[in-house]
């Protein structure tokens, strides 16, 4: 019987919280291949919570900026450099480098796992010095990974444009679950995920001053002292609760509970406008029916199974208006939550990893 092929795939956040990567490890792991996964130990760190596929975090004190940047992927080469493996993935471009350069020296095959449009995020398009560094490290390396995946048809059709590779599409789809869906007499509104800039979270908490119901933040990020300066200088502490950074273990007990589901972005960035997040399908998993935005990717899925009420125009009137809908039309509530169960059929992992393992077994044929 000839050994496991070992994969090793890399990315800047820590083990612990990110979800899309656990789901795709465990899957590349019952598949039988071996998989190790390299992230960062930050400062406050938890322990490493134990998953069938390995786990190694690099120590990394400096915790963000371009030094930041500097000292991980150099961290990440060595560590590269060494390890004994028959394919790397690069999660995102801020791992691609050292993926690149030690997958050459090697001649070890690699893989490009794009979450998203990295140069056309909102943190990276707001500062063009940065944007134009990171376009170069794409221009760089992102022709020459012929393997790859991303989340959505749009982002394909940009990598294809830009670049002329062709990814297949694996989506943060939830792992499909049996569920019950509890009763709510505590209407509550969710938002988990990253408290950035660019999510509409200034339109959000001033729209709370008018629903009668509490909003609950699950999630930390650039934006989120911010947020909570925003939400004490509105007197609205009673109303919106922020949770911080919850395990990925604990994290559905809040969504299956919650009422409404908020899924909302600026479309200040290419990236935003083009997305397809990992908390809409857990929202649609869940049978949380959620505010979203009128963009491409939502529109398509909603269109199909509606699921979700589309904003054209973000600002707390239209956010205000739409939340005191779902809370308040039973009926138009009741028809949201029946096609999120309906949806969640076809929108879920076990349907998603077939095109991911598809995407390694090519590149495993061609060695």
């Amino acid at each position: 019987m000839s050994a496991k092929k070992h994969i090793v795939l890399t990315i800047t956040s820590d083990p612990n919280y990110d979800q899309r990567m656990i789901r795709i490890c465990t899957s590349l792991h019952n598949a039988g291949y071996e998989v190790t996964l390299v992230g960062r130990k930050r400062p406050s760190s938890k322990p490493l919570i134990p998953r069938p596929f390995k786990q190694v975090r690099l120590k990394q004190r400096v915790d963000q900026g371009k030094l930041f940047y500097a000292l991980y992927n150099l961290k990440l080469f060595f560590y590269l450099l060494t390890k004994k493996m028959d394919a790397v993935c690069a999660i995102d471009l801020d791992t691609i480098l050292p993926v690149y350069q030690v997958s050459k020296l090697r001649g070890i095959p690699r893989v490009y796992d794009a979450h998203e449009l990295f140069c056309e995020i909102e943190e990276v398009v707001s500062r063009p010095a940065i944007q134009k560094m990171w376009y170069a490290i794409e221009r760089y390396t992102v022709p020459n990974f012929k393997h790859g995946y991303t989340v959505n048809q749009s982002y394909v059709d940009e990598y294809r444009r830009m670049y002329g590779v062709e990814y297949a599409i694996v989506r943060n789809a939830t792992v499909l679950r049996p569920i019950t869906i509890p009763q709510k007499i505590n209407k509550y509104i969710l938002y988990q995920g990253a408290v950035n800039h660019g999510r509409c979270f200034p339109e959000l908490i001033a729209a709370m001053k008018h629903v009668e119901a509490k909003l609950i933040i699950c999630g930390e990020g650039n934006f989120y002292a911010q947020a909570k300066q925003l939400t004490q200088e509105m007197g609205l502490e009673d109303k919106i609760i922020f949770k911080g950074y919850i395990p990925p273990a604990e994290l559905p007990e809040y969504t299956i509970n919650a009422y409404v589901g908020i899924t909302l972005f600026v479309a200040t960035s290419k990236s935003n406008e083009l997305s397809l997040a990992n908390r809409f399908f857990d929202y649609m998993h869940s049978g949380v029916p959620q505010l979203c935005v009128r963009y491409p990717e939502y529109e398509k899925i909603n269109n199909q199974f509606k699921v979700a009420e589309l904003l054209d125009t973000v600002n707390p009137e239209s956010i205000a208006a739409a939340l005191n809908k779902m809370l308040t039309d039973n009926t138009y509530y009741t028809s949201l939550q029946q096609n999120c169960l309906k949806a969640r059929e076809v929108y879920c992992w076990q349907e998603e990893e077939k095109r991911l393992l598809g995407v390694y077994k090519r590149l495993f044929d061609e060695q």
